[in-house]
């Protein structure tokens, strides 16, 4: 079930009554969000359920038995494999494969490996994740292993963020399943503010972006430089606005059910480094990598050639973990080296408060490098990335800049997104307009509902949803 459908809009307010309904009984208020969460997920394949239940029995059932105290890295080593295992074979067995036949092939080798034909299961990655951090923490002594089942199935199946997250931590939102929770008007109204926004950025920003976008990409040979800077223009918005969105959308509706989940991103076009938008991009997957694979194996205290390994491999997972294309490897690569050269050649200040015209250059050529970035991360194959950028360079030694022929309205609300984040930038979310009048704030809402229902572009799937 897509957040931007009517089944969503009819499901939500159910989902809400009978959740408050049963305010006095906690346990049962689990219970019935873990079976809206399986309706929600089932929504796109039943037979998906399959497997959050095993990920999620397998973990739920480590802890109890790291919990005796036996064998407690067989048992964390053996759910990480199993869980691992789970996503190889769904998301990477057939790229493997099929590589390695390539590379063997070259070798004057014959490989006759069967692949598989199987459906991405949605969200995989995230769940995937998640259960993880659970046994992890445990096995780490930081998290006491949950007896309660029903809790535990719920925190990982929470409806809003199972598919594309933010990746919650089993140490914040697992408590939250744990106790009571409390109706708190307020909330419920920042979230629906919030909910608002990212179907703003979502369905406006995002699915009008991806109009231009597809058209562009599908005569990308062919286009003028004017053309092709649009192209990568509005894609850095479109997989902004969409992922952004969804995460607004998620934090939002978790605020209605009385749970808080963490903040995704921070206004990462903002940043003056990429090692400043890689901490407030998709904030929930970088700080896992962190606090799993890059503190682990030593971080940044080891000398530098050890952090240049790490920060190759955290990059490399990333990348692998977005997907499996050759694409997605060297994205991930591509951002780890221009991290490296921020850490090694230039030393940004990371905490400056003031902005200056410095700085504003600094935005802008940040936000360059990451567009370049996401280019590489859109293309189809690497053969698609070389082209388009090969296109792009001809064009512009010919002087072939031609005129801008698509996405222009779509670039107008995309400076109207920025505009409105900017001028928000210190607050939660640009809609935390609480302190102003309320015919103001009332007014904003009815101009971004009519923007939703009116200028929105034709729908198009979550990006994040194949991950």
């Amino acid at each position: 079930m897509s957040f931007v459908s009517v089944s969503f809009l009819l499901f939500l307010p159910i989902v809400f009554a009978a959740y408050w309904a049963l305010r006095p009984w906690h346990r049962w208020q689990n219970l019935w969000l873990l079976a809206a969460s399986y309706v929600f997920y089932g929504w796109w394949d039943w037979r998906f359920l399959l497997l959050i239940f095993v990920t999620s029995l397998s973990s739920f059932g480590s802890g109890l038995l790291m919990e005796r105290g036996e064998r407690k890295r067989w048992v964390v080593a053996s759910n990480i494999c199993l869980n691992i295992g789970i996503l190889a074979v769904f998301k990477y067995y057939n790229f493997f494969i099929e590589n390695l036949c390539l590379l063997l092939g070259q070798a004057g080798l014959t490989l006759d490996a069967p692949t598989l034909s199987v459906i991405l299961p949605v969200g995989i990655s995230f769940y995937t994740f998640q259960s993880l951090s659970y046994t992890i923490d445990v096995y780490r002594g930081k998290l006491k292993p949950t007896r309660d089942v029903v809790a535990f199935f719920a925190y990982i199946a929470f409806f809003p963020q199972l598919v594309a997250g933010p990746i919650e931590r089993a140490t914040t939102l697992l408590p939250q399943m744990l106790k009571r929770r409390t109706f708190r008007y307020e909330e419920a109204v920042d979230g629906l503010r919030r909910i608002l926004w990212g179907f703003f950025k979502k369905m406006v920003i995002a699915d009008n972006c991806a109009l231009a976008v597809n058209t562009i990409w599908a005569d990308y040979d062919h286009a003028s430089g004017l053309t092709l800077i649009m192209g990568i223009l509005l894609f850095t918005f479109q997989i902004y606005g969409d992922f952004s969105g969804y995460s607004d959308i998620a934090i939002g509706t978790a605020r209605l059910f009385g749970i808080k989940l963490m903040e995704n991103f921070r206004l990462p076009y903002f940043s003056r480094s990429v090692g400043e938008f890689w901490r407030r991009w998709h904030i929930s997957l970088m700080t896992w990598f962190r606090d799993y694979v890059y503190i682990p194996l030593g971080g940044s205290r080891s000398g530098p050639m050890l952090t240049i390994r790490n920060v190759l491999l955290v990059f490399l997972l990333s990348g692998l973990w977005h997907g499996a294309n050759w694409t997605f490897v060297v994205w991930g690569l591509y951002n780890a080296c221009m991290l490296l050269a921020e850490r090694f050649l230039f030393h940004r200040s990371r905490n400056k408060q003031t902005v200056g015209w410095r700085d504003l250059l600094l935005v802008l050529f940040t936000f360059l490098l990451v567009a370049f970035g996401w280019t590489i991360f859109r293309s189809a194959n690497l053969g698609e990335a070389i082209g388009y950028f090969s296109q792009l360079g001809s064009s512009i030694v010919s002087g072939n800049f031609g005129t801008i022929s698509h996405g222009k309205q779509a670039l107008v609300w995309c400076l109207l997104m920025i505009a409105i984040e900017w001028a928000q930038r210190r607050r939660q979310h640009p809609l935390q307009v609480e302190h102003l009048n309320a015919c103001v704030r009332w007014a904003i809402y009815y101009v971004l509902l009519l923007a939703v229902f009116f200028a929105r572009g034709e729908e198009q799937a979550f990006i994040y949803f194949q991950f």
